[in-house]
């Protein structure tokens, strides 16, 4: 979907000129009303869109026409429509901001700390300014859903995640009901859609004054509602919590406070669970974790040769994968060392500080309500078969570097591109279509076979790397390099059989 500007804008230092026509990388079906992923409904007299799990984990194939639920939407372009918003400076702590101090001007709103004293808050305009000039960068099809104040967004994930854990990119979400799919699930709604559910943390993960931190969020609020004027005399924390609709739990969402917080842990590594008034606790975090693992991806719609299939597939034992990609889902599910693995290793650290803030691995009983009674239920929560030392992984805690979750195989047509921060990406054109700002740059489709070939192909992804590097891309720590685990001259394998292994794995579904 396209959208055509209604008037001149400055965004993060790009001028965006009335009439011209950008490209979302929203999809809509074929005779829908609405795009895939938005739903509409009126409410309060007004028509409201609202933004579900569809519109990044489901794409509408190209050739078909048809909605493929769990393939990622790798047009998608994020980074454009959050910069485009209102108040994109509420997501400063998903961008390369190191200290809110360098955007304080003489003009800027001062409140009172927690301990008591006057401090400046940051100038919302300037600060405002540096996110959205961040975002405008982001890839196509990638996200930053972690709070590390770095910029280290990662491609959108497929949702085939039925025998792919442990869950997110790092592998953190080990723990719980699906193997932990549920626990990464409920990180998604409860800390990446709401900064504000992260205030009573802060200071411990970013050294950010809990009044600091509210008011920045709030100083340029949208909606007038919830805008803070530190000329009221007012906190930011008592402001918030007269307007506050969900009031009782941290911020704006729909929560229940774990039983440990502020702690975070590895049940809840936000310390909080999304859940419904009336429904019980975790009830739809778990409900929507056990029909994500019913999502099969459809086979490729490409032409595959059987005979190459099966040769590929003796490459594929052949060249080693298995030591990683085993079993009926193509994945060992372990976490793997960043520094073994060769990819950038800022998101594989990007939890390193919850340290600070770990308890015990705690939840309530299923059977709790929402609201919480007074005296709720609570029950310890099995520590993760994988093992103390991959927990430590997962985290970045202790002497950790952080590592990488080794992904299914299973659907890859449906999820280039590759590796965790989608850096190998080619298009139809071996020649000139290299990497993000050869394909999604472009507003070009990603060619799967091509990208594919890519990954196993060094000479390919030098070119690649090289193309990335040259946008600028490795400032986003997107850059395509790593997993260096080649089927090319250099190992031994001819032309033929790398082939055979590209089609092996186009052929991979569950």
């Amino acid at each position: 979907m396209k959208v055509e500007l209604a008037s001149d804008a400055k965004i993060g230092g790009r001028m965006f000129r009335k009439g011209e026509k950008i490209s979302t990388g929203i999809d809509v079906p074929k005779g829908a009303y609405a795009p895939l992923g938005i739903p509409v409904h009126y409410d309060g007299g007004k028509i409201r869109a609202g933004i579900s799990c569809a519109a990044c984990h489901a794409t509408v194939d190209r050739m078909s026409k048809n909605v493929v639920e769990g393939a990622i939407n790798n047009d998608l372009n994020l980074g454009l429509l959050m910069a485009l918003a209102p108040n994109s400076a509420s997501y400063f702590t998903h961008a390369q901001i190191q200290a809110l101090k360098t955007f304080i001007t003489e003009k800027s709103g001062t409140v009172t700390n927690g301990g008591g004293h006057k401090v400046r808050l940051p100038d919302p305009k300037k600060l405002e300014d540096a996110v959205d000039a961040q975002l405008l960068r982001w890839p196509a099809g990638s996200f930053d859903s972690t709070i590390d104040l770095k910029a280290n967004p990662t491609k959108i994930p497929d949702a085939f995640t039925k025998g792919d854990f442990p869950y997110g990119w790092s592998g953190f979400a080990q723990v719980g009901p699906f193997h932990g799919l549920s626990v990464f699930t409920n990180n998604v709604h409860a800390q990446n859609t709401d900064p504000l559910s992260q205030a009573d943390a802060s200071r411990a993960l970013f050294d950010i004054d809990k009044e600091v931190y509210i008011g920045t969020i709030l100083q340029n609020a949208a909606n007038p509602k919830f805008r803070y004027n530190s000329a009221s005399g007012k906190t930011p924390s008592r402001f918030f919590a007269e307007i506050d609709p969900t009031p009782g739990v941290p911020g704006v969402n729909q929560l229940v406070k774990n039983p440990e917080f502020p702690k975070l842990t590895p049940a809840a590594p936000d310390g909080l669970i999304a859940t419904s008034p009336g429904q019980k606790v975790n009830r739809e975090n778990n409900a929507m974790a056990a029909w994500q693992n019913t999502i099969v991806p459809p086979k490729a719609p490409v032409t595959l040769d059987e005979k190459a299939v099966e040769r590929g597939k003796g490459v594929f034992i052949k060249a080693g994968c298995l030591r990683c990609h085993a079993g009926a889902y193509l994945t060992n599910n372990r976490i793997v060392s960043a520094k073994t693995i060769g990819t950038d290793p800022s998101r594989a650290r990007a939890l390193k500080k919850t340290e600070n803030q770990f308890g015990r691995a705690v939840q309530y009983a299923p059977n709790t309500p929402t609201p919480l009674p007074k005296h709720p239920d609570v029950q310890h929560v099995p520590p993760a078969p994988l093992g103390f030392s991959q927990r430590q992984l997962g985290f970045a805690h202790g002497a950790s570097a952080g590592g990488y979750k080794t992904p299914s195989l299973n659907g890859l047509y449906w999820s280039a591109p590759y590796l965790h921060d989608g850096g190998v990406a080619v298009g139809k054109d071996l020649r000139h279509d290299l990497g993000i700002p050869g394909t999604t740059g472009r507003n070009l489709p990603i060619d799967p076979r091509n990208s594919l070939r890519a990954l196993v192909d060094s000479r390919l992804r030098a070119r690649v790397v090289a193309a990335n590097r040259r946008a600028g891309l490795e400032a986003l720590h997107v850059s395509g390099r790593g997993h260096d685990f080649y089927v090319d001259e250099t190992t031994g394998f001819t032309k033929a059989e790398q082939d055979a292994l590209i089609a092996y794995l186009l052929s991979l579904t569950k």
